[in-house]
């Protein structure tokens, strides 16, 4: 199975000293979902951002479908961004004054990419009837929808997911949960997704757990329950890591 991404000993410093990524190496395999966790601070955002090509790591190597990201100029980086890499986050990130479906297809206006019909995305994802509305006649969930179709139109290696449920209620967190497993099982693509949330991280096929900027193990399979009790213990298993 091929890689979507690929991260190698990333670093990252900011000015004030602080390291949110130290030395993080893993793979991303095509055609599958992977959850990132850890306590606040461990650098999971950082990692999401850095291998999406949002942020630039002080060190180490990003590939995205065989190309390496970080060997690219800002310009052909964000070319590049624009047409293989999907985004969904927590506050969806919809213009407001652009319809449901004006907000779909933006990605290929910006990539200059000709325009598709939305529609059989939008109703897979139980839109098909909403294409004309304005975000804000729309539920958290329905925007939230609106933000995965946006992210599968230009048909990109993988599609990152920063806490996409964070601000949704319960049905709507696990109708967007199902969308996600629905992404990779369906349409083949691959979904790396940050989340605080065992009950989010059991939709994935597997977990990548984070702790002080360094790797911290990883469960395939998981649970809500065996995900929420490897949390707990996440110091013991960076000090056996370590080790």
């Amino acid at each position: 199975m091929n890689d979507a991404v690929r991260v190698e000993s990333l670093y990252k410093t900011y000015d004030n000293g602080v390291t949110a990524l130290d030395g993080v190496s893993a793979a991303f395999a095509s055609g599958t979902f992977t959850a990132v966790m850890g306590p606040s601070g461990s650098g999971k955002s950082t990692l999401l951002q850095c291998a999406a090509g949002l942020d630039e790591p002080t060190a180490g190597r990003v590939f995205i479908g065989g190309t390496e990201l970080t060997a690219t100029k800002d310009t052909a980086r964000t070319k590049f961004r624009r047409g293989r890499v999907g985004f969904v986050f927590q506050d969806y990130n919809l213009l407001p004054s652009l319809t449901v479906e004006q907000n779909v297809l933006l990605p290929l206006r910006l990539a200059g990419k000709r325009r598709k019909d939305p529609k059989a995305i939008l109703g897979r994802l139980g839109l098909g009837d909403r294409t004309h509305e304005l975000p804000e006649r729309l539920s958290g969930g329905q925007r939230q929808r609106v933000a995965v179709a946006r992210a599968l139109v230009t048909e990109p290696a993988v599609i990152f997911a920063d806490e996409p449920t964070g601000a949704l209620d319960m049905r709507s967190a696990r109708e967007v949960l199902t969308l996600l497993r629905a992404v990779v099982h369906e349409f083949g693509r691959t979904v790396v997704m940050v989340t605080h949330d065992p009950v989010a991280a059991a939709h994935a096929d597997s977990v990548l757990f984070l702790a002080d900027g360094r790797l911290a193990g990883s469960l395939a399979r998981p649970t809500a329950e065996a995900v929420a009790e490897r949390l707990a213990h996440l110091g013991d298993l960076t000090t056996r890591i370590a080790a």
